[in-house]
């Protein structure tokens, strides 16, 4: 009866040579295969930390927005609530100073509004140089699948593909703007912009 003994310094883990040799190689080096592609070398995670910096996100939103969509974010789509433009008559519609400045460290992806009425795009995207575009947000009369043929023209006329845009909103109906034009993944404004995150309970 051969005695087992314990796997020493510089061990690599593999199988043993006990009975049963072969099987056990086997079942390591398919175990291994198996783990094999789910590694992100190191060079491919400073990457794309760097890319969630340009998009305003912590590595892990971007990462977990990635692997759904399989592509890099191209853009962000945001909705005038989102921007913080709600009162055009009192307020104007110039976005808050914070806002506008978080927008202005994203780089290489189009900074989209979809702005609800009475809101006019034009008004909007004029007067907030740092967008590259607005557009009309869907309303709440609106079918389902009228809902998406405006995301989808509004996503495709400024060449981005639905999967590819990341939806940052402030209300529920926004949220569902993300499912209708299969989006990458939807972001509250108070995760987006640290400003607006409520405070840590002491």
């Amino acid at each position: 009866m051969t005695e087992k003994t314990a796997a020493g310094i510089g061990h690599n883990g593999g199988p043993t040579l006990d009975g049963g040799h072969t099987y056990r190689t086997y079942m390591w080096r398919r175990a291994q295969q198996k783990l094999l592609p789910n590694a992100v070398p190191l060079m491919v995670v400073r990457m794309r930390v760097k890319r969630a910096a340009e998009l305003g996100m912590d590595y892990k939103t971007y990462a977990s927005f990635r692997q759904y969509s399989g592509q890099d974010i191209l853009g962000l789509l945001f909705s005038s609530n989102a921007l913080g433009i709600l009162d055009p008559y009192r307020r104007g519609v110039t976005m808050p100073a914070p806002e506008r400045q978080v927008l202005e460290t994203v780089q290489h992806a189009a900074r989209l509004a979809l702005v609800h009425a009475p809101l006019k795009p034009g008004e909007v995207a004029a007067a907030n140089p740092v967008l590259d575009a607005a557009g009309t947000a869907p309303r709440l009369s609106e079918s389902w699948s009228d809902t998406r043929i405006r995301l989808e023209n509004f996503a495709r006329a400024h060449r981005v593909s639905g999967n590819r845009l990341v939806i940052v909103g402030d209300a529920p109906l926004e949220e569902d703007w993300t499912a209708a034009l299969r989006a990458a993944g939807y972001l509250s404004a108070d995760r987006y912009f640290p400003h607006r995150a409520a405070p840590t309970p002491i």
